[in-house]
């Protein structure tokens, strides 16, 4: 059984800094490409940023280039995000997704090419 799991979240002022962590179990973690989603209040779930199973290739939505950061650690099953210079516009849930698909520019922001999804973690940002 496949179980994904995010932590790192939390209440931060705009300008700060968080590191978000999801660790996947149930799976082999270096055959799938990971992403990080994130969903506002009222909003659609929208591709934050993705880096493939070996880590060689990474993307990125234009709202956050240059100021996050996703790296993942194989050999610990875990997938990370560092956060760098927080906006009130990313507070949201962020949460994690695995995808055995060879994913692309074109395909990583479609939900549908994932197979598993975490809960979720809480991330807000005060003006």
């Amino acid at each position: 059984q496949v179980h994904v799991v995010e932590s790192g979240g939390g209440l931060v002022q705009a300008g700060g800094s968080l590191k978000l962590s999801c660790t996947a179990s149930g799976l082999t973690f270096d055959d799938y490409a990971m992403s990080w989603f994130r969903q506002a209040p009222g909003k659609e779930r929208e591709g934050v940023s993705c880096i493939t199973g070996s880590g060689g290739t990474t993307y990125y939505a234009n709202s956050v280039k240059g100021r996050f950061t996703i790296s993942r650690d194989n050999a610990k099953n875990t997938l990370y995000l560092q956060m760098n210079s927080l906006k009130p516009e990313d507070t949201a849930m962020y949460y994690c997704a695995a995808s055995s698909s060879g994913l692309r520019w074109w395909s990583w922001t479609l939900l549908s090419s994932y197979n598993y999804w975490g809960q979720g973690t809480q991330v807000t940002v005060s003006s």
